[in-house]
């Protein structure tokens, strides 16, 4: 909760970034196109709540997706031991072949940090996450987190990928335009 969830994925999508972000009720979901070595991929993205009485709500976003973006606050340690349950929650009841990246938000307040760095790394590699600090409000590896992704997971046909349960709800990507930024 209040790690930068929100801000970190309104930052990727809007290019935005707001002081006063109001708390995530349940999930929002956004989207976002972006180009990768001549193809589209299209990142549909639900952006849970952090509060633990949404926490039995997680598993109906989580399953079937394709990737996962844990976030802690670099500033707040409790923040980080949160993220590893998550993660292990994820490794154990998520696709086998999620893309899970950690995300150690708020990287624009070093000076108060209190998750190094060194620790943070080298927990993602002992568990193969990808890892990057990043800061919303700067907008600091905020594209680069989400570019590592989209190298990371398996190519497919057709070329969207999602973050996210197929739940049915949502409208068939391939039914959208086939317009894209690679001309595709």
């Amino acid at each position: 909760m209040a790690v930068g969830k929100s801000s970190l994925v309104l930052r990727f999508v809007k290019g935005q970034f707001d002081e006063f972000q109001e708390t995530t009720i349940g999930a929002a979901f956004l989207a976002q196109s972006v180009c990768l070595d001549d193809t589209t991929v299209k990142f549909e993205i639900w952006d849970t709540a952090g509060q633990e009485r949404y926490h039995s709500l997680a598993p109906m976003y989580y399953r079937g997706a394709q990737a996962a973006i844990v976030v802690f606050d670099i500033t707040k340690p409790e923040t980080f031991e949160r993220a590893k349950a998550w993660v292990k929650e994820l490794q154990r009841q998520a696709s086998p072949n999620i893309v899970i990246a950690l995300a150690g938000n708020k990287a624009d307040l070093a000076d108060k940090r209190l998750v190094e760095y060194e620790e943070a790394q080298t927990y993602a590699e002992d568990t193969g996450l990808l890892f990057m600090e990043t800061s919303a409000k700067t907008a600091m590896n905020v594209n680069e987190l989400f570019l590592a992704i989209a190298k990371k997971m398996p190519k497919q046909t057709p070329k969207t990928l999602r973050m996210l349960p197929d739940t049915g709800n949502l409208q068939d990507p391939d039914a959208q335009s086939t317009r894209s930024c690679c001309g595709n």
